[in-house]
Order: structure tokens, then C-alpha cells, then sequence
């Protein structure tokens, strides 16, 4: 899935003295607070990080409060989606107007009808709501539903995308992946 990327950094955190003790621990906690936030110093949102402590020094700083800082390496997955780029997630509610998604667990998308392919038409029976391909009959988007879609935009502030399924190579992936070989036989 693009939007994910994995980086090195080398950071220095500050730490107040009395997390002198346990200074892993706090290390920890510090960088565990920026995760599912965006963050601009990274360009994306933290989900994940593996941090090598390399030494013990440690750099008091001067001035009112005698904080340290500890310099260390980490490598962090981070998610950032930026427009056109490919994404999937699970449907999480139907209605004629929209698909609403979550992506990797706790990012929201919403994929609004003006964004559908016209091929998908909804069709609402009591407690099973379903979007149908009129020219693929086994094509179906419903709820639990693992489906693949362009990112239109990504809201930072909220962590919200807006999608689309304007473009022949979205939809359900199950369909999509036992499709695939008949799409590249017909493009030769």
C-alpha cells in the first residue's frame, strides 16, 4: 500500500532530571506521545518506531531548568498519504451518497458519491446495503469489504482522507487481484 514509508532519524530528547533514573522508559514515553499525531518534523504520521540507544552520554543543557538530552537512533514507520496515491481499508458503512472507510485501524476516509465509478449502483435491503457493478455482477462493495482507492486529499489536522473510484484499477481488492490477469492478457 503506498502512504506508508519507513525512515531513519537521529534524534536528541529532552529530558527532565527527575527521569534521570530510567532514562529508556522515559525516552519511551516521549516518543510514544507523538504516535497517531501528525507530525511535520517527520512529514507523516507516526504508527511505529524501533529506537537504538548508542551510548549513555547524556548533555545537560544550561539555563532555568537543568533539562538533558539524550541523542539517539530510530527508525519510524510513518503514513502519509498525498493525492493519486493508491490506498486500502475497510468499509465501515454504506449509503447512496458515500462509502465510509478506515484505514489501517484508525484513519477515516470517506469516498463520496460525485467519486463513484457510475458502473457501481447501490442497492439497499434491510441491514445489507451494497454498491454493484452493472457490468462486473460479482464486483460488490459492502460492509467489511477490503477496497482499493486514489486519495483525493488528506486532511493532517484530523487524519481524514477523501477518496475516489473514479479509476478503472480501484474497487474491492478481492475482485481486483482475481481480475488482474485477465486486465494485463487484454492489454497486450
Amino acid at each position: 500500500m503506498e502512504g506508508l514509508k519507513l525512515a531513519a532519524a537521529k534524534l536528541v530528547v529532552y529530558l527532565h532530571p527527575s527521569k534521570a533514573k530510567n532514562v529508556a522508559d522515559a525516552i519511551h514515553g516521549e516518543i510514544s506521545s507523538l504516535l497517531f499525531k501528525f507530525n511535520e518534523t517527520f512529514d507523516g504520521v507516526l504508527l511505529a518506531y524501533d529506537t537504538d540507544f548508542p551510548s549513555n552520554l547524556a548533555k545537560i543543557l544550561p539555563g532555568v531548568h537543568p533539562y538533558f538530552g539524550v541523542r539517539l537512533e530510530t527508525k519510524l514507520l510513518l503514513f502519509h498519504p498525498k493525492p493519486d496515491m493508491v490506498l486500502e481499508g475497510e468499509v465501515v458503512r454504506l449509503s447512496e451518497q458515500s462509502i465510509h472507510v478506515v484505514i489501517l485501524g484508525f484513519s477515516a476516509a470517506a469516498i463520496m458519491a460525485e467519486d463513484i465509478r457510475e458502473e457501481f449502483k447501490f442497492k439497499a435491503k434491510p441491514g445489507k446495503e451494497v454498491f454493484r457493478s452493472t457490468i462486473h455482477k460479482k464486483h460488490r462493495i459492502k460492509i467489511g469489504t477490503i477496497i482499493r482507492f486514489v486519495v483525493k486529499s488528506f486532511d493532517e489536522e484530523i487524519l481524514h482522507v477523501s477518496g475516489s473510484l473514479l479509476p478503472a484499477h480501484t474497487g474491492c481488492v478481492k475482485w481486483l487481484e482475481r481480475h488482474l490477469e485477465e486486465w494485463s492478457q487484454s492489454d497486450r
